[in-house]
């Protein structure tokens, strides 16, 4: 009996540690899968935010932000140097955190090369988006204040974005920054894209679709009408052809329509070419070669 009491005992034991095992296993697994969720969670990045409240932005803007939605992944540099004081690069994303691990919204960004000091130019949560037959307007707003420029206002970035078809985005440069006056002070960026061409119109005309109702029963007649004339009527040949008679018959009135409609001469006028008659041969001549004839 206690032979198989042992047995038993540390069959159960290992049953057990097994189970908890199992359980442990399964728990981290659910810890590490809420982890990765919370990370993905905080790792999204952002995207435009039009400026006013959720319930009175507007729907021409938000169209707009979509149709600029492919450039989002995409990153924009550029570099500008004004004398020797002056050395800057900007970098700017579409709609996107220039770096998300900031958490700061900063669309578009200034580097100074000489000192390494960042500053925002605009942010994405406080966007305006327009545009006109082939180009974008999109401003970001929200920036760092000026310092001794414009009474100390906020930046904004003001990137024109213009058509160019066959290319996704290229050409980013800035063309100036407007920190002369009081107010309203801005950075001037310009870039192609041929996001901002119009949509091309693939609506058919009048004319295209009657030529190709026109066209289509064509076709369905020649069709139809071979097949009856080849397993109804059994015609072979030409005959096949439907109303192949009326066709004969109509080619023919057409060419007598066409010779007389294209004759450059009236029916009545004399021929080019006249038979030569006896009375333009003249009268026989008197002197004949009789007497040349031997005797």
């Amino acid at each position: 009996m206690m032979q198989w009491l042992i047995p038993c005992v540390l069959c159960g034991w290992y049953i057990s540690r097994m189970s908890s095992a199992w359980h442990t296993s399964g728990l981290l697994v659910v810890l590490m899968a809420l982890a990765v969720s919370m990370q993905a969670e905080e790792v999204k990045e952002k995207s435009c935010d039009v400026i006013g409240d959720e319930s009175s932005e507007s729907q021409m803007e938000k169209a707009l932000l979509k149709k600029l939605e492919p450039l989002s992944q995409m990153r924009f540099n550029t570099t500008v140097e004004l004398g020797t004081t002056e050395n800057y690069t900007y970098h700017f994303r579409m709609c996107r955190e220039v770096d998300s691990s900031l958490h700061d919204f900063a669309g578009l960004v200034q580097i100074d090369r000489k000192t390494g000091k960042t500053t925002v130019v605009g942010r994405i949560n406080e966007t305006q988006v327009f545009n006109g037959s082939d180009w974008i307007m999109l401003i970001y707003k929200g920036g760092d204040s000026y310092g001794r420029h414009c009474s100390g206002e906020k930046r904004r970035a003001v990137i024109m974005i213009s058509c160019k078809q066959g290319v996704t985005a290229s050409s980013f440069s800035i063309i100036s920054e407007e920190r002369e006056k009081e107010q309203e002070c801005f950075y001037l960026f310009e870039m192609d894209s041929s996001v901002a061409c119009p949509a091309e119109d693939s609506h058919l005309s009048i004319g295209s679709i009657l030529l190709i109702i026109f066209a289509s029963l064509i076709a369905v007649y020649i069709i139809a009408g071979f097949l009856y004339q080849r397993l109804v009527v059994g015609a072979k040949g030409m005959e096949q052809f439907p109303h192949f008679a009326f066709w004969q018959d109509l080619g023919n009135l057409v060419a007598d329509g066409c010779d007389f409609v294209c004759r450059s001469k009236p029916q009545n006028a004399p021929s080019a070419y006249r038979g030569v008659g006896d009375d333009q041969l003249g009268e026989e001549s008197e002197e004949r070669d009789d007497h040349l004839l031997p005797m």
